[in-house]
């Protein structure tokens, strides 16, 4: 039976609406059979508009992420006209996820859960994680995903404040079933061909019926995990110095060059937690052959556009901001097979087929990140008696820290404080806030000046 040929982009949208187009030119550069179509598409977005809009939700969000629709549709037509259906999206504050199935195998999906945590000020979702998992039917089997887009805290010196962030993901992401019917209305949709679906609110629905598995949390025993995001680890744990861009990476294929980016890597604060298993305890990353992708200067954000290849490509330099380290902060990890599955059948193995670096957009000084991922099309078993020793401190079964039995009350505190800033940058900050307050303004005067001469 064919793997499932799954294909995961992080991209921190810097608050700013894509160029449809321009995305669609270069989402599928990591597929290495540009003839085949993954069967799954998944974006995980940071920062994908402004605080007002991300906190306020719903309608203030589409038509950001409708933009990425329409990338997808445009993407597809360079893979033999693929069709692509967004089964779910959902956001926390500033980071969403959003979903995408081959058209002819949406009803292969049975169920989905989803979740949602913030780990920024105040618990709010302007870092935080939000997550879906599905069931998707495979044979007589239904094999499980969970996706996860994550955003964890900046700077270079808050190596711990990252860690600290993974923790509270792992604690406070719970996975609650949406509606059987909910899925049923998604997973048959048959729209015609070039028809777009961008107008459509955010999904939202309430859990039902007990015919989907209960709430739990990211690691469960037979789940395949798939983790990306903006995760912010860096390459120093100081600012760099006046002189320190000097020897950022720039482009040359002489990996004894100094300023190959290779030099570099061995900095990568994220690469050294994971050994040190202080961070993404059990996951794993495909090796890194591409530059950092973050920081670039705002001069390099104003030179790129579709007819600019990246300077990686065309032997032009890097023009990276100089008051942050380059660092690779955009990453793609995934949680390889568990060894009991592995012993009975030594090729059930999660294999990385192309991991890159797409290139620089102008709305973003991160460059965007895929992922092109075979996931053996066969069910997770459960561990049984004679699994016991390969089963032993499998992350699976022993997750790193345990769930918050709390989580709910927090995330729904986080929630009211985030409607409360989100109408306060909404009315400050946009446009459209500012002339409402305008509006106000100028009813309360007229309201006092008629008042005054019926009072006179």
């Amino acid at each position: 039976m064919s793997p499932l040929n799954t294909y995961i982009v992080t991209f921190n949208c810097g608050r700013q609406r894509i160029n449809p187009p321009v995305f669609a030119a270069h989402l599928f550069s990591a597929i290495p059979n540009p003839q085949i179509a993954p069967d799954i598409l998944v974006l995980c977005l940071q920062e994908i508009a402004p605080i007002a809009y991300s906190f306020l939700g719903g309608s203030y969000l589409v038509p950001y992420l409708s933009a990425f629709r329409h990338a997808i549709t445009i993407a597809g037509v360079s893979l033999d006209s693929a069709s692509y259906v967004n089964i779910i999206t959902r956001n926390i504050g500033m980071t969403a996820i959003m979903i995408f199935v081959l058209r002819d195998q949406t009803a292969q999906v049975r169920w989905l859960e989803t979740a949602g945590v913030g780990v920024g000020m105040y618990e709010m979702g302007n870092k935080g994680a939000v997550g879906v998992r599905m069931g998707y039917s495979i044979g007589d089997s239904t094999l499980e995903l969970s996706l996860v887009s994550a955003h964890l805290a900046p700077m270079e010196d808050a190596l711990e404040r990252r860690n600290e962030d993974w923790k509270n993901i792992v604690r406070g992401l719970v996975f609650t079933p949406v509606s059987p019917t909910a899925v049923r209305k998604i997973t048959t949709q048959r729209l015609p061909r070039g028809s777009s679906d961008d107008t459509e609110p955010l999904l939202s629905f309430k859990p039902e019926g007990d015919s989907i598995p209960p709430m739990s949390g990211l690691f469960t025993p037979t789940t395949h995990l798939l983790f990306a995001g903006d995760l912010n680890y860096r390459t120093s744990l100081t600012k760099p110095a006046p002189t320190s861009h000097l020897i950022f990476p720039q482009p040359t294929k002489d990996t004894s060059n100094p300023l190959h980016y290779s030099h570099l890597l061995p900095s990568d604060q994220l690469t050294r937690e994971l050994r040190a298993g202080r961070t993404m305890h059990g996951l794993q990353e495909a090796p890194i052959n591409f530059p950092p992708t973050y920081k670039y200067s705002e001069k390099a954000c104003s030179l790129a556009d579709s007819n600019i290849d990246c300077a990686d490509r065309n032997g032009e330099q890097w023009a990276w901001a100089k008051h942050r380290w380059a660092s690779w902060c955009d990453r793609v990890l995934y949680l390889d097979t568990p060894a009991w599955m592995k012993a009975k059948d030594p090729a059930a193995k999660v294999k990385v087929t192309g991991y890159t670096a797409l290139p620089l957009m102008a709305t973003s000084d991160h460059r965007p990140v895929a992922c092109s991922l075979s996931i053996p099309a066969k069910a997770i078993p459960e561990p049984g008696e004679e699994d016991e020793e390969d089963a032993k401190g499998d992350v699976r079964l022993v997750p790193p820290f345990e769930i918050d039995l709390l989580w709910r009350e927090k995330r729904q505190a986080a929630r009211s404080k985030e409607i409360v800033v989100g109408l306060a940058a909404y009315l400050s900050l946009t446009w459209e806030g500012r002339g409402i307050l305008f509006a106000i303004l100028i009813g309360a005067v007229g309201g006092w000046w008629v008042v005054r001469n019926i009072l006179g």
